[in-house]
């Protein structure tokens, strides 16, 4: 997997993550960001041309121009635009899936297949989703995975909390990140997108983790009702991180758009 910065006309500087070959699929990352080598990533890249661009404040992606949740999903179509991607698999993750969401919304002819793994967006007063900017580092991977004994350390890359220079250099890089996801995401990540899902028109796959305890599967049924071409499928034994944990099953989802 290789990376290169990409300039936006004068609105952003921005790292794109490219590999494989095949068709051309896009994938926008959660609220934490690219996993270091991400197996993921690794593993569409066996059947797919992948282009992963870093949102701004991940890694050395910079702009000062995203201020919204249109924004944000104009900013996504500016990258495809600059990478000429003309009508790629658009897979999005948490975070990535609620702005993947967005543009097949906003755009509905633009987007036509469309892969959306444990997406944010939604809000149920009666299953509130837990507040990621008040917790610690240590309590993420119980939240994230289903075995985080198993694959937690895939959120610290093998670095341990314990250590205070390492956790120095995660609480720094981390709040980088949590400031450009907390613009869509904090308080709520609520930016109105159930009330524009019905325009989305792309044959789309909504993927969840049956024991996501960040996003709990009451909202797969919300997004599911919501989005009308599209089809549910719950994995066992996963988590939020969900594409981490049972990634050939989700390559099976995604293998069918």
């Amino acid at each position: 997997m290789e990376s290169r910065i990409i300039e936006i006309q004068d609105r952003a500087s921005i790292r794109v993550y490219e590999g494989g070959s095949g068709p051309d699929l896009f994938f926008l990352h959660g609220a934490g960001g690219l996993l270091q080598n991400d197996p993921f990533l690794n593993a569409l890249m066996e059947n797919y041309r992948v282009t992963a661009p870093l949102l701004p404040g991940y890694e050395d992606s910079e702009s000062e121009h995203l201020r919204d949740m249109l924004d944000f999903t104009l900013h996504s179509f500016d990258v495809l635009d600059q990478l000429n991607l003309n009508k790629p698999l658009v897979v999005g993750h948490s975070m990535g899936g609620m702005i993947a969401a967005e543009m097949a919304a906003i755009a509905p002819d633009a987007i036509e297949r469309l892969a959306l793994i444990c997406p944010a967006g939604f809000w149920s007063d009666d299953h509130p989703i837990p507040d990621l900017f008040a917790l610690l580092p240590y309590e993420l991977p119980g939240l994230m995975f289903h075995d985080p004994e198993k694959n937690g350390d895939l959120m610290s890359a093998g670095g341990d909390f314990n250590d205070p220079e390492f956790l120095t250099e995660f609480l720094v890089g981390n709040a980088k990140r949590m400031g450009s996801a907390g613009k869509i995401l904090f308080p709520i990540p609520d930016r109105g997108l159930s009330e524009r899902a019905y325009r989305i028109k792309a044959k789309t796959e909504i993927l969840w983790g049956a024991q996501d305890k960040l996003i709990v599967p009451h909202y797969a049924s919300l997004f599911s009702s919501a989005i009308a071409n599209s089809n549910l499928t719950m994995i066992q034994e996963a988590g939020h991180m969900l594409p981490y944990e049972q990634t050939s099953q989700v390559l099976e989802v995604i293998a069918k758009l």
